[in-house]
């Protein structure tokens, strides 16, 4: 009876009937109580998302298995600390003590003594260890989470979710290293010399079992689960700012704030609070199995639609990382920066490709991010697709695939063999069975070769991403066979890397492929929604969000889209409460936290801004949008140092980024720091010579030293790139006005006006010409 109610359960398992498989386990749990069927009950009810119910079943249980599926439980309802000592033998320090700088290698070259020693210390090996390091790092225990995660990775060099982990932490090796010569030996002799099955595929029905540490651990605990999507790559760009000045907000005086509490220049504490698990979507809707015809490959084998292959002209990109914000606002003025103040509003648009003419509107209160507008006329900026060794060997590939199918086919037998039956042969002519199906070794350790060398260049693509090269990732990721280069998930790396390049049209692009091979998938859908808000596509944005929340309703991707066109509609207050919804279905997106911040800085709520801000940071403290976040905060608030440190630290993990060397320079500069201003400028027109935000600054710096020639010619520079952004002109008549030019001055004055400014620059730039032949030092005690 026992053996008949164990087989239904786990069938049920198989089949997803997760009730029927809870109601027979209580019933084999009754007639047969046993640690092992409870371990099998905690099971049923974790794989139907009620980890409260696995949880008070485990409390108390002593063996590796029960504690490992209590701590899994723990992990879900934010439990942390009990997870924790649940997987921690009481006589160890839990790894907070390990050394966490030695190498990957290292770990794999150990030899079985120390493998032993791991696998005994923390239950189901890898898993555990996987497990643990996410509750270390959600503790802001970075060490210790890097040394388990390559804990995990030196036991299964194909856990990928522990090197994802290892890259957002910007703790990761080069994948070449992490999945080389002593991965393949690891995987080689999990096979050949133990006759294991893989730590990821189940065997026969009677071995299928959903607490055995090799199959609950590492499959059936989705990394969704266990991380509760964060939306690691989920990275937005300094451009992503609810409500920020523009460039004459950043170089003037900005507004007095109110004082804060925070400890500015501490390194987040951990999060004090989590929510627990996120239940299952339900069946997705507006599937299409059978994608339309893409026509992604080239004749060669090559991806072609979503980079662009075709030769154009240069397109500029979108200033603030995605369009020139009005800076006019505060040229003469000493209140500072206007929450309104935006580049690229609603004058008219230079046809020329090369440059965008961009005027602002000066009244929108609703400026979510940096870089918001779009232009009217841009033209596409080139890629070129490299046809590397990758695809011309592809053929080959494909035949050795085949080869070795036909020969597991034929080598194929009724009976499945238990992990223990083959014993360590010599390589030649040993064999392996793996799910049923007997394999000769030499076909395993061609399948290990290439698995590895596909998370080679996933992996160093990712890492890279993580790292913010992403051209670097760009050009990894089209060494890709093209059958995985068009997948839902490379795709949406691919969007994300564009969008950091500020190269939004063409993540745009990639983003709806990726949709349309797979319009289920929400990886990366809450970046595309900040790419179509950047871009003004309401209609798309729209149909994007209201499509998301058809499919899961319980996905914070999907209430960040809905978020974002409210936004875009300046429906702030609507917004916020989408983005809080994001946060109530998943605390650990630190993403939808930024964007909260985000919306608290455009409805001047400075202090609930700071806290979102802070909240992100504490889940993910790489996430550099919210230490810029921050930095704006302080720069409005005239709390200088702070406004530096914090955008120092974002510069720190992505020192590519013009807009944020831009303001960092800007917070030197009203720190008396212009020289190192000057040269922090420097680097930032180097980074994106088509952003315009560090030239205009570079203007004002220079104009406050005095150095009038230099400046005029930075703006004469300036009007390439925006030859209809009123502010430019303005501070042109400045200028001339201080060397005593007023007919120039004059002039400059009236095209700026005639560039059709806000109402408020109007004001400001009428009261500049009435005072045109006051003298500066009499102007300054009026």
């Amino acid at each position: 009876m026992e053996a008949i109610l164990t087989d239904c359960v786990q069938n049920s398992l198989r089949h997803f009937m997760f009730r029927n498989a809870i109601f027979l386990c209580e019933r084999l749990c009754a007639e047969f109580p046993s640690e092992a069927n409870l371990q099998l009950l905690a099971a049923c009810y974790l794989q139907n998302n009620q980890a409260y119910s696995a949880y008070h079943i485990l409390k108390g249980t002593q063996t590796a298995q029960s504690r490992y599926l209590f701590a899994v439980s723990c992990f879900q309802m934010d439990l942390l600390n009990e997870a924790e000592t649940a997987l921690c033998p009481a006589n160890e320090p839990g790894g907070e003590e390990e050394n966490a700088s030695g190498t990957l290698v290292g770990f794999i070259m150990i030899g079985d003594l120390i493998h032993g020693l791991i696998e005994t210390s923390i239950p189901n090996g890898a898993a555990g260890h996987y497990l643990l390091g996410l509750i270390y790092r959600y503790t802001d225990r970075r060490k210790s989470a890097i040394h388990h995660f390559r804990l995990a990775l030196s036991i299964d060099p194909l856990l990928w979710a522990a090197y994802e982990e290892l890259c957002v932490l910007g703790a990761a090796e080069e994948a070449t290293v992490v999945f080389g010569e002593a991965a393949a030996l690891c995987i080689q002799k999990q096979y050949l010399h133990h006759g294991v099955t893989s730590p990821n595929l189940h065997t026969s029905n009677e071995d299928y079992n959903l607490v055995s540490s090799r199959n609950f651990g590492s499959e059936d605990v989705s990394p969704r689960q266990l991380k509760h999507a964060q939306g690691n790559n989920l990275r937005d760009i300094p451009g992503n700012y609810h409500g920020t000045a523009g460039l004459s907000g950043a170089a003037s005086q900005p507004q007095n704030g109110g004082p804060s509490n925070m400890p500015f220049y501490n390194t987040p504490s951990p999060m004090a609070s989590q929510l627990s698990g996120v239940a299952p979507p339900p069946l997705c809707r507006n599937v299409q199995p059978n994608g339309p015809n893409l026509n992604t490959v080239n004749t060669d084998g090559s991806p072609r639609s979503v980079v662009n292959s075709t030769i154009q002209a240069p397109r500029r990109k979108f200033v603030d990382e995605g369009k020139l914000r009005k800076i006019s606002g505060r040229l003469f003025s000493d209140s500072g920066p206007r929450r309104s103040t935006r580049l690229a509003g609603d004058a008219g648009v230079n046809t020329n490709a090369n440059t965008t003419a961009v005027a602002g509107n000066g009244t929108n209160s609703s400026s979510k991010y940096l870089g918001s507008s779009k232009f009217g006329s841009v033209a596409l900026r080139s890629v070129t697709v490299r046809k590397g060794q990758s695809w011309a060997n592809e053929n080959i590939e494909e035949g050795i695939k085949n080869e070795a199918f036909d020969d597991s086919r034929a080598n194929m037998t009724s009976s499945s063999f238990p992990s223990g039956d083959v014993k360590s042969l010599d390589q030649d002519g040993a064999t392996v069975p793996i799910g049923g199906v007997v394999i000769s070794s030499s076909k395993i350790i061609s399948g290990a070769s290439e698995v590895l060398g596909l998370l080679r260049t996933l992996g160093e693509g990712y890492r890279l991403s993580c790292l913010y090269r992403c051209q670097d990732a760009l050009d990894t990721y089209l060494k890709l066979p093209h059958k995985h280069y068009n997948t839902s998930w490379v795709l949406s790396q691919v969007g994300k890397a564009h969008f950091e390049l500020v190269d939004y049209l063409e993540a745009d692009r990639t983003f709806s492929l990726a949709r349309r091979m797979s319009p289920y998938s929400l990886e990366g859908m809450d970046i595309y929604s900040t790419v179509l808000y950047h871009l003004k596509e309401d209609m798309k944005l729209s149909y994007l969000a209201q499509e998301l929340i058809s499919t899961d309703r319980l996905a914070p991707q999907s209430w960040c889209a809905m978020g974002n066109c409210y936004s875009l509609q300046k429906d702030h207050e609507t917004a916020l409460k989408n983005f809080q919804r994001a946060v109530q279905l998943n605390s650990r997106f630190a993403y939808a936290h930024t964007l909260c911040g985000h919306e608290y800085v455009a409805l001047e709520d400075f202090e609930n801004g700071i806290k979102s801000y802070q909240n992100a940071l504490r889940i993910d403290s790489r996430h550099y949008n919210s230490w810029y976040g921050l930095g704006m905060i302080f720069l409005r608030q005239e709390k200088f140092e702070f406004s530096e440190h914090h955008f120092g630290m974002a510069f720190h993990i992505n020192p590519r980024s013009s807009v944020i060397m831009s303001y960092l320079g800007t917070a030197m500069h009203a720190l008396k720091r212009s020289e190192d201003a000057i040269k922090i400028m420097d680097r930032a027109i180097l980074a994106d010579r088509k952003n315009p935000l560090p030239m205009y600054q570079k203007a004002n710096i220079l104009m406050s030293l005095e150095k009038f020639d230099d400046a005029l010619k930075v703006l004469e520079a300036l009007k390439e790139y925006a030859p209809r952004e009123s502010s430019v002109y303005a501070l042109m008549g400045k200028i001339y006005k201080r060397r005593n030019m007023h007919e120039k001055a004059m002039l400059h004055f009236g095209i700026a006006l005639d560039l059709k400014p806000s109402a408020a620059d109007v004001a400001t730039i009428k009261a500049a010409i009435e005072k045109l032949h006051v003298p500066d030092e009499l102007e300054d005690n009026l």
